[in-house]
């Protein structure tokens, strides 16, 4: 039997369950390029820009051959600095450009460049936090969009995403969101949920529709 809970879920998946990572052009996977390109959306996501700005320069990053920690390292402050004047992050591209710079260095010296390497360790919220340039936000983000994959950090709903639940009138612990969906949909849940508390008139429209 379909209940209440079943329909909301089932429109917020629909209207706004693409994840960040999916919106960057990032195929989320289990692997180091990719979970590499996720912490630099995750850096770029962190500052005060629109996140709309954020994944079109992640995608130019990515465009221009950035895609791993080496590559990252290996470029020139420039590149980078042109690369994220492309996708309209200009107001903070020379601060980040640096920032992006130490944390492919940083991955590279103490993961080898393979953030796999984080994974099951007791306090990766905290390990993701030494990078430079990712904060709270960006690591509530990242653990967020990699849950899936690493269901032993499910479930991640954080602040934002409980509020966007709340508008629609879904369970707001994430114990109860968890149940909601198959694990493979959490982080589309959990963006789903976000948007709707960024955006007012989004969860009144869900909620209309279902």
């Amino acid at each position: 039997m379909t209940t209440g809970n079943d329909r909301l879920v089932r429109e917020v998946l629909r209207s706004h369950g693409r994840t960040y990572a999916a919106e960057a052009g990032i195929s989320l996977r289990n692997t180091p390029a990719p979970l590499f390109q996720l912490l630099v959306l995750c850096l770029l996501l962190s500052a005060r820009i629109r996140a709309s700005v954020a994944v079109a320069s992640a995608r130019a990053l990515f465009d221009a051959g950035l895609q791993d920690a080496a590559s990252m390292a290996g470029a020139t402050w420039q590149q980078r600095v042109d690369a994220l004047g492309e996708g309209g992050y200009r107001r903070y591209d020379e601060r980040t450009s640096t920032q992006l710079g130490r944390a492919a260095a940083l991955v590279l010296d103490r993961y080898g460049g393979d953030l796999r390497r984080l994974r099951g360790a007791e306090d990766v919220g905290r390990l993701l936090q030494e990078v430079p340039g990712i904060g709270p936000t960006g690591s509530r983000i990242f653990l967020r969009e990699v849950q899936a994959l690493w269901p032993e950090e499910a479930p991640r709903f954080d602040g934002k995403a409980r509020e966007g639940a709340a508008r629609i009138g879904l369970p707001t612990s994430a114990e109860e969101l968890e149940r909601l969906v198959p694990r493979k949909d959490l982080p589309r849940l959990a963006a789903a949920l976000v948007r709707v508390a960024l955006d007012p008139h989004a969860g009144e429209e869900v909620a209309n529709a279902a």
